[in-house]
């Protein structure tokens, strides 16, 4: 009764298996917007706010439109944008 993919195949039932493997359900509630989309979205711009940092600015905030703006000021102001000076 095991899954295909089972390496002892002694499992008294398909359940029991699968529970053995310790499955994880991920992004179960795509109806309410957190999907993996979403979740990629939050990363990005994460990454974006992170590379800002790197290179001495400080947004005034996470989104990527903060960041888009802090990039900007700092390329025409030729110094580092931060928000907290601001």
């Amino acid at each position: 009764m095991c899954t295909s993919s089972c390496p002892s195949q002694d499992h008294e039932s398909w359940g029991d298996c699968v529970k053995a493997k310790n499955l994880k359900v991920a992004y179960c509630q795509s109806s309410s917007g957190r999907d993996y989309t979403r979740q990629k979205t939050w990363d990005r711009e994460l990454d974006g706010y992170a590379t800002a940092r790197r290179e001495g600015m400080q947004p005034r905030g996470t989104k990527r439109w903060h960041t888009d703006e802090a990039k900007r000021i700092s390329d025409n102001n030729g110094s580092a944008f931060n928000a907290g000076a601001a």
